[in-house]
């Protein structure tokens, strides 16, 4: 259960630094984002692994992070090439 606990915070700290990024339009959010799911997927197994309810929920939500970490992947580009037009024009 250590490892799970650990592997929670770590994906938090994670996710909620690639959201810093995103807000800051940085051109590493990417990078920081492809971290970010890979941790997602090590705390999603590492959770599917006990029995406990709380464990269970937190799989599933993030699952949800996930998907919302491939949309952003997928509409990055855009997004930076919009905000690069916001600060230079």
């Amino acid at each position: 259960m250590g490892k799970c606990i650990r592997l929670d915070i770590e994906c938090a700290v994670i996710c909620y630094a690639a959201a810093q990024l995103m807000s800051l339009c940085s051109d590493k959010t990417k990078t920081l984002c492809k971290i970010c799911a890979d941790l997602c997927d090590a705390c999603v197994s590492e959770c599917m692994k006990h029995d406990n309810e709380h464990c269970k929920e937190c799989a599933d939500a993030l699952l949800l992070v996930q998907k919302s970490l491939e949309r952003c992947n997928k509409r990055f580009e855009n997004i930076y090439f919009n905000c690069l037009c916001l600060y230079f024009n």
